[in-house]
């Protein structure tokens, strides 16, 4: 579960843990240091109370002392001499003077228990008790009163339940201060052993979070390695892999969070890169292998006017002698005679073939002057048609058929009649590759600013290098063995002067082939286009 949290929580678990270690690491240092100094400050405090609980007890003691002293004498009857009431007014003196020391030691004590116990109260840290203190402090104050309410009387010395109480209370209060120390001992004691409990606490505790720690924190300077350092090692060196060329490499995180989503991004990335940089490649390779045969078509342009003219002249010059001959030789030759027949075979073939090379010179020539004609603007379906009804009515293409989809008129600024034998030459091309029964299919469209006719068939197809050099000079794969080759180099070289283009497109042999024309579209036709694409 914690491996598919998102970066974010992950720190934020560690920063948790983390923070819950220092503050228990700190609480014990903390708690420990002002358990120590509450136990110090205790007994710091506790200590002045000794000597005043000891001169309480002391002056407790000689009240005590005093009275039993002179007890013997009391109480006072008429029987009393003169030296028993002096004495007994010596006692009174004396016991005033020992109750007012009494008194002044008492108050300092309870000044200070006082003092002492408010300072608990404010403090939470406290580990002293002084409630049996208090409780004694109370019962001496009670005890006091009792005494001066007793004294009050100046003729308690004559009254004897009156020296009787006396004794009692002088009794009680020597007991309850001398009962002082011993609990102040006591609560010093349990103090102290308090404060040894607690340090012991503190110090397991310590121990105990303490050697935790060290396993705690290498558990989470591990996930922090697994979650964050390894996952960002391998984007780096998978990115170093990339930048050095190596696009077949992809990075492989299972992190399920952040890092996780960058590498598949990365992945996608690269795979998009190869995509584009394929496609790129493949655009290169098609247009440099249009510059080299456009370079091709240019240099046998140049070269075909001059052998075409050189040529053409002989050729015709033979074909007129055949012909002349031909018409001549009933004359010279019996008709009966068996040579006649050789002869005039003979001249046929002569005749027949001086005019085949005159048409090939006449395409050269034709070839060599493709280049800037009167151009207007024309409307495309209506010139595929006229071609379209004029190869209808050839006998041999009898038994296939051609279909035309309809289309809006779409106006081209071009050369009808360079145009019309583009679409001649594609369209005789296409029926020479179909069987009996078999079509041609020409459809229309307008792609932003230019008009698309597009040639499909249903014949034997091609081949990939067929489709390679299907348009340069001379190179034909016609099944009747016929042609020169020069059609589609002199329709590729029509189409590209006109600033346009064409491709061909083949599923493989026995599938057919497609022929893309692309010419600019005319003005008036853009802005129909536009508005439609508005609409």
């Amino acid at each position: 579960m914690l491996a598919s949290w998102s970066i974010r929580r992950k720190i934020y678990f560690v920063g948790v843990l983390l923070v819950v270690v220092v503050a228990t690491l700190a609480w014990n240092a903390i708690h420990g240091f002002y358990a120590y100094r509450g136990m110090v400050r205790s007994l710091n405090r506790r200590v002045p109370e000794l000597p005043l609980a000891a001169s309480l007890g002391n002056a407790t003691n000689e009240i005590r002392v005093c009275w039993y002293t002179h007890l013997a004498r009391l109480p006072l009857t008429p029987e009393s001499t003169s030296a028993d009431i002096a004495n007994v007014e010596r006692l009174r003196c004396e016991l005033a003077d020992r109750l007012v020391e009494a008194k002044r030691a008492f108050r300092e004590y309870q000044n200070t228990l006082e003092a002492g116990r408010a300072e608990d109260e404010s403090s939470q840290l406290a580990i002293s008790d002084n409630r049996q203190e208090t409780e004694a402090t109370h019962a001496l104050t009670m005890t006091l009163a009792e005494i001066s309410r007793l004294q009050q009387d100046d003729h308690w010395p004559a009254h004897r339940g009156t020296v009787e109480r006396l004794s009692g209370e002088f009794d009680r209060l020597q007991n309850l201060a001398a009962r002082l120390p011993t609990f102040l001992h006591r609560s010093m004691e349990e103090s102290t052993e308090m404060a040894r409990t607690q340090y012991r606490t503190l110090l397991v505790l310590g121990w105990v979070t303490s050697v935790t720690t060290i396993p705690c924190t290498i558990w989470l300077w591990y996930l922090f390695y697994r979650w964050v350092f390894r996952p960002l090692r391998r984007l780096i060196a998978g990115s170093a892999r990339l930048a050095a060329g190596d696009f077949a490499y992809r990075i492989q995180l299972k992190t399920d969070d952040e890092m996780s989503d960058l590498a598949d991004n990365l992945n996608d990335m690269t795979a998009r890169f190869l995509e584009i940089r394929d496609d790129l490649d493949q655009q290169v390779a098609e247009r440099t292998q249009e510059v080299v045969r456009g370079e091709q078509l240019a240099s046998v342009g140049f070269l075909a006017a001059g052998v075409a003219h050189e040529i053409n002249n002989p050729l015709a010059s033979i074909a007129v002698c055949a012909e002349s001959l031909h018409g001549r030789l009933d004359k010279v030759l019996d008709v009966g005679r068996t040579d006649h027949k050789i002869v005039r075979d003979y001249l046929q073939i002569i005749e027949k073939e001086a005019f085949r090379c005159k048409e090939i010179t006449e395409k050269l020539l034709d070839f060599s002057r493709i280049g800037e004609s009167e151009r207007q603007a024309t409307d495309l379906c209506e010139l595929v048609q006229d071609v379209v009804d004029m190869v209808r009515h050839v006998g041999k293409y009898q038994d296939k058929h051609i279909d035309i989809a309809p289309s809006a008129p779409l106006l081209a600024v071009v050369n009808s009649r360079e145009i019309k034998q583009v679409v001649l030459n594609l369209i005789t091309n296409a029926l020479e590759s179909v069987d009996g029964g078999g079509g041609v299919k020409v459809e229309f469209a307008s792609r932003q600013d230019e008009a698309e006719i597009i040639f499909t068939d249903d014949g034997c197809g091609m081949t990939d290098e067929v489709r390679t050099h299907l348009f340069e000079p001379f190179f034909t794969r016609r099944r009747s063995g016929q042609g020169t080759g020069l059609g589609l180099s002199i329709s590729y070289r029509i189409v590209a002067d006109h600033h346009g283009t064409i491709t061909a497109r083949s599923e493989g042999p026995g599938r057919g082939s497609q022929f893309r024309v692309r010419l600019p579209l005319a003005v008036a036709n853009k802005e129909n286009h536009h508005r439609n694409q508005a609409a």
